[in-house]
Parts: C-alpha cells; sequence; structure tokens
C-alpha cells in the first residue's frame, strides 16, 4: 500500500545446511532435537526518505465509547498479552496439575508454531540465491523484558550477534521505543532503526550490507550521512504536552512509570499491583479523551499514546523493504522476529503478501499470525547465530568453533 506523510515538510545446498549452527550449552530442548543443532555457537532534525515511495497516511480518530467498557476492555486486552509469571512454563510454584495443563496447551500451541530452531534448514533452503532481510524487536527479542525500562540493555553476545547479522543482511530494529534510546541501546551504526513504531525511522546512507535506501541524506551529530522518514512529525508537540500532563496525573499511583517515546507515549503497568490498574487505564481512558487526533493501543502491560494515522510496525516494514529495494518477492525473504501485540502488524504483512517468515518471541501459548516460535532472548541468538554461519557457509567462511559434520 502506498503511503505518505501528511507533513509537507517531509519531501521529507540443503545438506551444508545442517552444518551451520556451533554447540553451545545455550541449545534448548527445542534446539538440541533439531537437525541443524550442531551448528549453534558456544537528537536529530527531521528530515525524509523519498516521497515519491509512498502517497498517504491516512488519519485515524478515535471514536468516543463508553469510558467503563473501553477501561475494561483495555484491561483484558492487556491481561491476555501480558500473562503472570505464575503461567511460565518454568516456574515452579505452579502446582503439578496447572503445570501439566500449561505445559500441554503451550506444546500443543507449538505445534501450529513450530520452534524456528527446528526449522532453519527449510529457511535456509528458501534463502538459497535469495536476499535475506532482517527485522527485529527490540525489547523482550533482543534483551529480555525487565520491570525498569531505561534497563532494558541487551547483553555483549547479542550485540556481536546483530554485528554480524548486519555484516551478511539489512537489518532494521523496529520498535515502540524512541530510536535514540534503541540505538543507545544497541550502539551500532550500521543497522537501520524504525522508533515509535516505526513513526521514526533512521539508517546509514552508505547502506547495510551493500543495500542502500532510497531518500534524502541528512546528518547525525557525529557528522555522519543518515537518512530519516517521519511521517508523524507534525504530533511532536502534542505528544510533548501529554507526557506532561501523564506524569502529573499519575504520580499517585504506586509503580506508574510514564515514558516518553517521541511519537509515542507510554504508560508502563508492569511494577503498578494489579488491583489499582483499573485506576491507572482510567486516568489514561480521561487524558485520551481531551485529543481526538490521538489513538491508543494495548501491549505486554502498557497502553500507548500514538497519533490516529494508519501506521504501525507493518507499514515501517513495508516502507523499509520498498526503500531499500527489497520488494521484490521473487528474490528477497524478509524474517521479522518479535514478542508484542504491536509485532502482529509486520506478521501479518508478511501473511497476507505469502512472504518470509515471521516468528514470535513467547514463551506461553498466545493467538498469533506468527509462522514459528522462540522462547526468549536467548533463542533468538541461537537462531541468528545459526543464520549467520549458514550464510558464512555459503561464501565459504564458517567461522571457528562451528561443527562441519553434522552430529558433531
Amino acid at each position: 500500500m502506498a503511503l505518505k506523510s501528511k507533513v509537507s515538510s517531509l519531501s521529507g545446498d540443503s545438506s551444508s545446511s545442517s552444518t551451520l549452527y556451533p554447540s553451545a550449552s545455550l541449545v534448548t530442548s527445542s534446539a538440541a532435537s533439531s537437525p541443524l543443532s550442531s551448528l549453534f555457537p558456544v537528537s536529530m532534525q527531521p528530515a525524509g526518505f523519498s516521497t515519491t515511495l509512498f502517497t498517504a497516511v491516512v488519519p485515524q480518530k478515535h471514536q468516543k465509547v463508553d469510558e467503563h467498557d473501553c477501561v475494561h476492555g483495555w484491561l483484558e486486552t492487556m491481561k491476555a498479552s501480558s500473562p503472570p509469571r505464575k503461567e511460565h512454563l518454568n516456574d515452579n510454584n505452579l502446582d503439578e496439575a496447572s503445570f501439566s495443563a500449561t505445559k500441554a496447551l503451550y506444546y500443543n500451541w507449538m505445534e501450529e508454531h513450530p520452534s524456528a530452531l527446528d526449522k532453519l534448514e527449510d529457511i535456509a533452503k528458501e534463502a538459497e540465491k535469495k536476499q535475506v532481510a532482517v527485522f527485529l524487536d527490540y525489547d523482550g527479542t533482543l534483551s529480555p523484558i525487565v520491570e525498569d525500562p531505561d534497563q532494558a540493555y541487551m547483553s555483549d553476545e547479542m550485540r556481536s550477534t546483530i554485528r554480524k547479522v548486519a555484516t551478511y543482511f539489512p537489518t532494521a530494529i523496529i520498535t515502540g521505543r524512541r530510536r535514540d534510546k534503541v540505538y543507545d541501546f544497541v550502539q551500532l551504526a550500521e543497522l537501520y532503526y524504525a522508533g515509535s513504531h516505526g513513526m521514526d525511522i533512521m539508517g546509514p546512507a552508505e547502506g547495510c550490507n551493500g543495500v542502500k535506501a532510497n531518500g534524502f541524506k541528512d546528518k547525525n551529530n557525529m557528522g555522519n550521512d543518515i537518512v530519516f522518514f517521519q511521517p508523524a512529525s507534525e504530533f511532536l508537540a502534542i505528544m510533548d504536552k501529554v507526557y506532561k500532563e501523564l506524569i502529573i496525573k499519575v504520580k499517585d499511583v504506586e509503580g506508574a512509570k510514564v515514558e516518553h517515546n517521541k511519537f509515542c507515549v507510554t504508560v508502563h503497568f508492569r511494577c503498578v499491583k494489579e488491583e489499582n490498574w483499573s485506576t491507572l487505564a482510567e486516568i489514561v481512558q480521561t487524558v485520551l479523551q481531551k485529543y481526538p487526533d490521538l489513538s491508543l493501543i494495548q501491549g505486554r502491560k502498557v497502553l500507548e499514546f500514538r497519533p490516529a494515522i494508519e501506521w504501525h510496525k507493518g507499514k515501517a516494514l513495508e516502507f523499509l523493504l520498498k526503500s531499500l529495494g527489497l520488494e521484490n518477492t521473487s528474490d528477497v525473504l524478509p524474517l521479522y522476529i518479535g514478542d508484542d501485540r504491536t509485532d502482529e502488524d509486520a506478521f501479518n504483512i508478511l501473511r497476507d503478501r505469502g512472504i518470509g517468515y515471521s516468528i514470535l518471541v513467547s514463551t506461553v501459548a498466545k493467538a498469533t499470525s506468527a509462522s514459528y516460535s522462540l522462547r526468549d532472548p536467548s533463542e533468538v541468538m541461537i537462531f541468528l547465530q545459526g543464520l549467520v554461519n549458514w550464510r558464512a557457509l555459503q561464501d565459504g567462511n564458517l567461522p571457528n568453533g562451528c561443527a562441519h559434520i553434522f552430529g558433531h
């Protein structure tokens, strides 16, 4: 679908693939049973990508509904997408019957959404002679979910893995976070970053693994050439106002945290007692009704204010594929990995187009459009390491520490 900013200023061989995984203690029972298990290893001014790529970002103002029903709906959806810790399969506090039931539900779910670790050989077969492009969420995908969002650091090993991924494939991180915040966490200039659910996109002008974005250039505060796309720049002042108002209104709700993500404002429920969720949600509802040009979405223990335009992670994925010249479905294989309800928009794009693979990161069964699953960031890292080693093997440059013969 063609999209363009409303803002005028934004003129702005399968046998060889079974040798890809280096051995490591990180391999889970799922990975260990895989035929490939031997391969696992032990602030900037607004500018724009080319506006010829898209035609219109559609405003979508929210409509007033019954406030009680609205708050109840938010909380029910949030609870469903944010299962409590006791539902995790590895929690020792579950009684035997509950554990067995939860385990059975999860493994039945995995028959429909099998582990991507077990499916890498199939993915590698399809990827032969194609340009693979990798798209990643951040929180819960590259870093663990933590109580304090400011402490969601990725490990050095994960950073090293992402650097290697970007050496072989065009790579982008699509997150609800502020773009500059997630960049501070990742610290890899060779990636593309889509912050605020894709409403703030930036990447290196020289491209990633030889693939360049078709767009206007600017410079970051270090003097490096970059390209931008910000389809909601007119909302910056409104988001600042919402953030300041929420900070004041939630101060008496213990554990509540408000995060300014530039083009989104996020209210975190993770550290709020569940009996106080409705109080916090009612505050959110009251503020939302004052801003008809904003909409609200639910995530994993968050409610988030966004500009009411038809733009989300799926649109960001489409935009990046097109701007990078990777929209030809016959020779491109996009991979998208994410853990959140907001990633479903990107999963749906790949499903509807019948291209690539979407992978949900989850330890519990949940409704999803994803093809495959991974349990946690450690499995994401193992999968990405396997992907890198497959490509390195194709290039005759398999890293040291990888098994060269199946079964080693």
